[in-house]
């Protein structure tokens, strides 16, 4: 059915120049004689035109007139159709001079005809094109939601092209850029109304609920302060698709979406040594720990992009095990894993996997990471799980010839002021001391917060916000790191791969974003104004900082060939000085907080408890 109609559709088209043909040919003898065409001169025209239509059909066949979609015309198109008039200009008085036609063609009746005929295939494949885009979306723009576009240049364009294509849903009222230049210009019939920053007032001239934002140049910066300044009036901010899912075919242009944090406070994309990558991951087995956490698991969706042999997840959680098993049979089929439900801390397990899997590569993500809890009540099992933990996945690593063991670490170990932040700096300590120990290679990354991980404040804002607030922050001036899970994730991988042995990396983290402001964000965001929901202060909790460091005060740092990473220049360890710390964890049945706090501060001069 379809190659009929598209059969028949070409015959039209086929039709159509036909009658172009003649029209052009006895206009071309109408406009010679000053519109009023003799009735001989009539026959002569009408008689030519036995040979004439035969032969301009027969060019533009040859030419593949007929293989263009009229609903897609473009410049391609018309250069083509310029191209087949001309031959067939050429070929028109040679082929009647060769055949002896007796009828005299005009001369000007043989430029005229090409003038013509060009005007009138061209004229209609453009007017129809327009009338399929812009008559469909002008028919449909009552029912469409009007937004104004923050941007008027190339993303503006690629938007308003697509946006014609789905009429209906968005009709963009006006554009709007801060170069000069583009003011009372339009793009695709769309007026550049004036700055970026008279939205506002454009916004409640037209009452336009929403603003989209196509400025993929503008810094984040820029783009957080428009945002701001939008959401604070009551407009929802919206944002295209990232590069990324356009290039992918995920997603059309037109999908606008709501913006989110990780377009105002992530950065711009890393760049991966991706030969290096696959050399270092292709064809392996790479073991994560933690793999149901939400740094493990984006590692597992980055490893996967490289092709290892087997990926073994390790995670204490069943639940969150079976989440990434089912995660992974769906969208990386091809992908050969192992799940292995196990506590890192339990010796015979982590040996019992190595001896059966035999890793080449161990990224250690497994953790207990919330300050609050791992301060009270809880400072043992910390010590436990992070330095112990550590240790006996790093001494099964060496025993076993894992050639590179990655450790995520934190901020927060840098001049520690709680347990959950000294017992990361033990257990990048326990790394250390392990360099140099059968070739295995140990390196260590830090970072601050991820947007959105579990545990973070984001979610707990998100929450609070949802109930009607309050919003809680512990103090008006406590100000954190921030960057996106695949960020992170993704320079966890480029660390392992640059890493020679023994480095602590230090990831950048960008500028610090005070929580007070990233609150009153995330409640614009959610389409609420000043005053709708309270932000309230609670006070420090116990080990919290108002600021967190990423270098200790004693470290300098050197720099990689990165410009995301750098190495803390920390001071070299012996394993003599983490043997007692591991020993006393080892044979501590139980400790109550206050000794665990005791202790640390013996083995970690930098550990300051923090003190509210």
């Amino acid at each position: 059915m379809n190659r009929i109609n598209l059969n028949s559709r070409i015959l039209l088209v086929i039709l159509h120049d036909v009658v172009a043909t003649l029209v052009a040919w006895l206009g071309a003898y109408w406009l010679r004689f000053n519109l009023a065409l003799p009735p001989g001169y009539l026959a002569d025209a009408l008689s030519t035109l036995a040979w004439v239509m035969p032969l301009q059909a027969a060019v533009f066949w040859y030419f593949g007139l007929y293989r263009g979609i009229w609903r897609f015309a473009s410049l391609p198109d018309l250069r083509r159709i310029l191209l087949a008039v001309l031959v067939a200009a050429v070929l028109t008085p040679t082929v009647l001079i060769l055949f002896r036609v007796e009828t005299v063609v005009p001369r000007s009746v043989l430029l005229l005809d090409p003038i013509l005929l060009v005007a009138i295939m061209s004229g209609s494949r453009v007017a129809y094109r327009a009338w399929r885009e812009h008559g469909l979306s002008l028919l449909l723009a009552g029912d469409a939601r009007p937004v104004l576009v923050a941007g008027a240049g190339a993303a503006a364009d690629l938007l308003l092209r697509e946006l014609v294509h789905h009429p209906g849903r968005w009709r963009v009222a006006g554009l709007f850029d801060d170069d000069p230049a583009m003011h009372g210009r339009h793009v695709q019939g769309v007026s550049v109304l004036g700055r970026l920053g008279d939205i506002p007032a454009q916004a409640q001239r037209l009452q336009v609920k929403e603003v989209v934002l196509a400025l993929p140049s503008a810094s984040l910066a820029q783009r957080r302060q428009l945002t701001e300044v939008c959401s604070a009036l009551g407009l929802n901010v919206l944002t295209m698709p990232s590069t990324e899912d356009l290039m992918a075919g995920r997603v059309a242009v037109s999908q606008l979406r709501r913006i989110e944090l990780d377009d105002l406070l992530g950065r711009e994309s890393v760049k991966l040594d991706d030969r290096g990558l696959v050399d270092l991951i292709g064809g392996r087995t790479v073991l994560v720990t933690g793999a149901g956490g939400s740094i493990g698991a984006e590692l597992c969706r980055q490893i996967a992009r490289f092709g290892p042999a087997r990926l073994v997840f390790f995670e204490a959680s069943e639940l969150a095990l079976y989440e990434m098993e089912q995660e992974f049979k769906r969208r990386h089929p091809e992908q050969p894993i192992t799940c292995i439900v196990g506590d890192v801390k339990d010796a015979a397990r982590v040996d019992e996997v190595m001896v059966k899997l035999r890793p080449a590569l161990v990224f250690h993500a497994a953790a207990y990471k919330h300050v609050p809890l791992m301060e009270q009540d809880n400072a043992m099992q910390a010590l436990r799980n992070n330095v112990l933990g550590t240790s006996v996945l790093a001494n099964a690593a060496v025993a076993h010839g894992v050639e590179h063991f990655v450790l995520i670490s934190t901020d927060k170990a840098v001049n520690p002021t709680n347990v959950m932040g000294a017992s990361k700096r033990l257990a990048e300590k326990v790394c250390q001391a392990m360099q140099g120990r059968n070739g295995t290679r140990f390196v260590s990354v830090r970072f601050g917060n991820v947007l959105g991980s579990s545990g973070s404040v984001i979610p707990k804002f998100q929450q609070q916000i949802a109930e009607g607030g309050p919003v809680t922050v512990t103090h008006p001036e406590i100000t954190r790191y921030f960057m996106s899970i695949p960020e992170a994730a993704q320079l966890v991988l480029q660390a392992g791969l640059m890493g020679r042995g023994g480095e602590v990396f230090v990831l950048d983290m960008g500028e610090p974003v005070k929580i007070a402001d990233l609150a009153r964000l995330m409640i614009h965001l959610s389409g609420h104004q000043d005053g709708d929901i309270a932000i309230t202060y609670t006070g420090l909790r116990p080990g919290e900082k108002l600021y967190e460091e990423l270098l200790a005060d004693e470290e300098s740092t050197l720099p990689t060939p990165h410009p995301k990473l750098r190495i803390a220049k920390a001071r070299d360890l012996e394993g003599a000085e983490v043997s007692p710390v591991l020993d006393w964890i080892a044979n501590t049945a139980s400790a109550g907080d206050e000794e665990v706090r005791t202790q640390l501060a013996r083995w970690l001069p930098e550990y300051k408890p923090a003190i509210h």
